[in-house]
């Protein structure tokens, strides 16, 4: 089998990067995906078995889903093509069914890699069913992106979908070690700095030992602190796609922080949101969401600190604008919680689309014309303002639906006044016959 180095026409005495260099040889050596991997794994079981499955290999950059389907292959005495989306098209993807076809004649199964198979429209995704149905290619495909998203349904559920995990710092630390190994020298750092190396690759091996590369290349002449190592190495930015699903894992990661009253793992999201370049609007649209819905009026003053957070960073931008939301990210954690309000008009909403277009009760409608008098408009209505407790408690409701509780308040902070105005108001009606 040729290996991915000749294949890209290069000699072996060509310059090769750290990380293609230290490239596994077999499925054992591949680290941080002992849960598929590892004894009883099920991409191990297949290539024990020597018969593969499609499958979807989805994870973060980095964590070998290229030199997993490579192995897999070897293993499995499966010829390896690959193809990437974002470089390939309709005839790109012919050609490999055409060659994985004329394989198959003469006795040999295609395994055949499709890097980034997201980036392929659905009309080309489509086309991978018939191969895959018929078994002329076993499709392993890469995905960093959430396939319940990004795949057809015709072609997920053709597939296995296994989930990488980012590499630990224990497997970090041990691609650290192959490389010191490799080159013969141990890396010029402190161990702090040699910690604080691991935590900026986020979990990413390749790009990990792309930052050890670089420290081998320039060989400082003194042992870096983590200090030194910053100023020699970029610090790398968060991974966060504001129009993907880690934009949407970690917004609703902030909601659920300030729903679970927790204002330090709030203020954590937040932080991370804005690392990664969130639209900060965008994020106090959500607060003032978060206002209505989980705090409402247990607190009802949250609503116009959303509106004034949102007015600040209007006024002030970044990143003075930041700490008004932190602020408000703050008081909507520590505030009183209840969704009485988001459920009453949830209820409100189902109720109105089952009685359709019952109209209002007569006493309650405007009559602004004689004839709307005749027909008894507003006849009877009671003006609450001049009944005792100033409570009439007349029917709102239309005539023959019956009366319905939507709003039932959860009795903390300012709710609590209010829920024993309720029942006070509902004593009053039941008395009166309402």
């Amino acid at each position: 089998m040729t290996d991915l180095f000749q294949a890209a026409g290069l000699t072996p005495e060509a310059p090769r990067p750290l990380a293609d260099r230290l490239r596994p040889q077999s499925l054992d050596e591949v680290v941080g995906q002992d849960h598929l991997l590892g004894a009883g794994g099920p991409i191990r079981r297949m290539a024990e078995a020597h018969r593969l499955s499609s499958m979807i290999l989805w994870g973060p950059p980095g964590t070998g889903k290229t030199t997993i389907a490579r192995l897999l292959a070897q293993a499995s005495g499966y010829e390896f093509q690959q193809i990437s989306a974002v470089f390939s098209g309709v005839a790109d993807l012919k050609k490999a069914f055409e060659t994985a076809k004329a394989r198959r004649i003469s006795g040999r199964a295609t395994l055949l890699f499709v890097d980034e198979i997201h980036r392929f429209n659905r009309a080309q995704q489509d086309g991978f069913l018939p191969y895959v149905e018929e078994g002329t290619v076993t499709l392993v495909g890469a995905t960093t992106e959430n396939p319940s998203f990004e795949l057809n349904g015709a072609l997920l559920s053709r597939c296995q979908v296994y989930v990488l995990k980012a590499l630990d710092d224990e497997a970090l630390e041990s691609l650290l070690a192959k490389a010191e190994v490799l080159e013969g020298r141990a890396l010029p750092l402190e161990p702090a700095a040699r910690a604080a190396m691991i935590a900026m690759a986020d979990g990413d091996g390749r790009y990990l030992l792309s930052l050890a590369e670089t420290l081998f290349n320039i060989g400082p002449d003194a042992i870096l602190s983590v200090s030194a190592l910053g100023q020699v190495l970029q610090k790398r930015s968060p991974a966060y796609d504001k129009d993907r699903e880690e934009h949407y894992n970690l917004v609703s990661a902030l909601h659920k922080s300030i729903r679970g009253s927790d204002p330090d793992a709030a203020l954590y999201w937040l932080a991370r949101m804005l690392a990664g370049g969130e639209d900060p609007l965008f994020i106090a649209r959500r607060l003032m969401r978060a206002a209505s819905e989980d705090i409402g009026e247990a607190d009802p003053l949250s609503l116009l600190l959303a509106s004034a957070a949102k007015d600040s960073y209007d006024f002030l931008g970044s990143p003075e604008g930041e700490l008004a939301l932190a602020q408000l990210t703050v008081h909507l954690a520590c505030a009183p919680k209840s969704n009485a309000v988001y459920m009453a008009f949830k209820a409100a909403q189902r109720a109105a689309a089952e009685t359709g277009s019952l109209g209002p009760p007569a006493h309650i409608r405007n009559a602004p014309t004689k004839l709307m008098k005749q027909l008894g408009y507003g006849k009877g209505y009671q003006y609450d303002h001049d009944a005792e407790e100033g409570f009439s408690g007349q029917n709102y409701f239309p005539d023959g639906m019956e009366r319905r509780v939507f709003y039932r308040p959860k009795g903390e902070g300012s709710e609590a006044r209010i829920k024993e105005r309720l029942e006070r108001w509902t004593q009053i009606r039941a008395a009166k016959g309402g």
